[in-house]
């Protein structure tokens, strides 16, 4: 087939045409941009010259698409914390700007994934869908945009529930030593919002690699994945990585609060954040402080526990609960961190080491633990039953201290310690064993009337299992009663009550077979004081030495 010259003609030359135009149109722009070299690499860091418009906190990057954030910013050099792995940096490299601050991606398909603070995929289930970014670094909510805490969050576990309440927009810290059970409460926390609307975001801050296998194993065997967000830093990880992990996933959680949702967040541990940031401070030639931490190391975390509130409803109502976690060495409470975050946070658990190796789990010593605010966020069942019960386990310690001596006890001591024993025995509880509300009121109600003093301490808890039980026979018209009312009231106590007494009547010993007190209750048998009689016989009047 053969083409007419003229009509190829024609077309180069419209081509050509449309060339010359847009030749003509076209401006080259020049983009500036500042490139800087890097002057030396530690662990961790990496000192940068050549970028004298780079801002604090600034976003830069280093070959391999290894990222950095500007931390010191000198008039010679910066410099730069990494977040990522450095082995295959050297002096010179190229280092350039972003322009912008870190971030993290949100949006709804975050829950049921493990990611990093980068945001990074960590479960194998390919990109996470995301529908913006957040910087980690963000202003807390102004005073005049909180609302008061008064919605409980219910943890599930007895002891909390009943005696240190926690609201919705609270921080409550949770510290004590080694292997306590610190993880474990707040593991059982988030297994409890399964069916509560509650959105929750596990923050893994230089935990061990099975520790935090073990955790994520545990949401998915009880299905609490599908509302759980869980951002993770590994202890081999760059320390950068630990120091923006709860602010990355405080973001994430914001997120969700300002769309009007509720959302608890657990941090596990600070202590490896603030750990992470004195070793990031000292490679920087920071200036240490008391025990070697830099001078502001209660306003990283004051900043970052601040962001936790309840908003007004004008601003969807949304609230985020924040359950930090610190580790103290040999129950110093009173030492920096610690005191730090106990000063920051509206109240704390501790955990004891003595109460747990006596078995007593959880190990939450009552007397050392507080909430501020305390029965404001306490459905009034709970506010019926928990002062009563507070002070009879407190008299319980005391008396139980002073009769580890010896001590003679009369009949009203020795009821108060037998009361507190089965007080101590229905507190304890399983892990990840949440107990519901209804179950929760009936065995604390029980308690309150005196219902489980005459069951055999081996036998309580078959005897609380059995309240439980009976938990699901309360009229569904008193449950709604126990979720809203105000106050409880007579009739619906002496309802559960009755309901309660009705399952222990199996457990009380028969007439006339009472149990032996436990060896631990009994007290020493003294001799009688000897009588006048007894240690002087009567002398006959007029006796030698005797006056008349």
């Amino acid at each position: 087939m053969s083409v007419p010259p003229d009509s190829l003609q024609n077309g180069f030359d419209r081509a050509f045409a449309v060339l010359s135009r847009g030749r003509k149109t076209f401006t080259p722009q020049l983009t500036p941009q500042e490139v800087g070299t890097i002057t030396g690499v530690a662990t961790g860091i990496a000192r940068v010259s050549g970028l004298p418009g780079v801002g604090f906190d600034e976003l830069v990057m280093f070959p391999g698409d290894v990222f950095g954030i500007a931390f010191n910013v000198d008039p010679e050099e910066i410099g730069v914390v990494l977040l990522g792995e450095y082995w295959h940096l050297n002096t010179g490299d190229e280092v350039r700007r972003t322009g912008r601050v870190m971030d993290v991606a949100v949006g709804d398909g975050l829950p049921g994934r493990v990611i990093d603070p980068l945001g990074r995929p960590l479960d194998g289930n390919g990109p996470v869908a995301a529908s913006r970014r957040l910087p980690i670094e963000r202003p807390a909510a102004p005073i005049m945009d909180r609302a008061p805490v008064t919605v409980p969050l219910q943890t599930g576990i007895k002891v909390i529930d009943a005696l240190i309440p926690i609201g919705r927009g609270q921080r409550e810290l949770i510290l004590g030593d080694r292997q306590t059970g610190k993880t474990a409460i707040a593991v059982d926390t988030i297994l409890n919002q399964r069916g509560k609307d509650v959105l929750c975001v596990y923050c893994a801050i230089g935990q061990r690699g099975a520790a935090i296998a073990k955790a994520v194993a545990t949401f998915r065997q009880k299905d609490a994945m599908a509302y759980t967000v869980v951002v993770v830093t590994e202890g081999n990880d760059p320390p950068g990585l630990a120091y923006i992990a709860p602010y990355a996933a405080t973001s994430i959680a914001e997120s969700f609060m300002e769309a009007g949702r509720d959302v608890l967040i657990v941090y596990d541990d600070l202590t490896h954040h603030a750990r992470a940031y004195r070793e990031l401070s000292l490679l920087l030639r920071r200036p240490p402080g008391r025990e070697a931490f830099p001078g502001d190391i209660f306003y990283i975390h004051s900043r970052l526990l601040e962001r936790a509130t309840h908003l007004r409803k004008e601003l969807g109502g949304g609230s985020l609960t924040a359950l930090p976690i610190i580790e103290t060495e040999a129950q110093n409470i009173s030492a920096y961190i610690p005191t730090n975050l106990i000063s920051i946070t509206d109240g704390q658990i501790y955990l004891s080491p003595s109460l747990f190796e006596l078995g007593v789990l959880p190990a939450v010593d009552v007397g050392k633990s507080v909430s501020r605010v305390g029965g404001k966020a306490q459905r009034a069942a709970y506010r019926a039953v928990a002062g009563d019960l507070k002070l009879a386990y407190s008299q319980f310690e005391e008396l139980e201290t002073f009769a580890r001596f010896g001590a003679r006890l009369d009949e009203d001591n020795r009821k108060v310690i037998e009361h507190g024993r089965r007080i101590r025995a229905c507190l304890k509880q399983p892990e990840f064993a949440p107990v519901s509300m209804p179950a929760q009121i009936s065995m604390l109600l029980a308690l309150t009337a005196d219902l489980f003093d005459d069951v055999p301490l081996d036998r309580m808890t078959d005897a609380e299992q059995a309240v439980r039980k009976a938990a699901a026979k309360i009229p569904a018209k008193v449950g709604e009663r126990l979720d809203v009312a105000d106050e409880l009231s007579d009739v619906d106590r002496e309802t559960i009550i009755k309901i309660a007494r009705q399952a222990l009547e199996a457990f009380s010993p028969e007439e006339g077979s009472k149990s032996e007190p436990e060896p631990e209750q009994e007290t020493q048998k003294q001799p009688k004081p000897e009588t006048k009689s007894q240690t002087k016989p009567d002398k006959p009047k007029g006796s030698p030495g005797e006056p008349s």
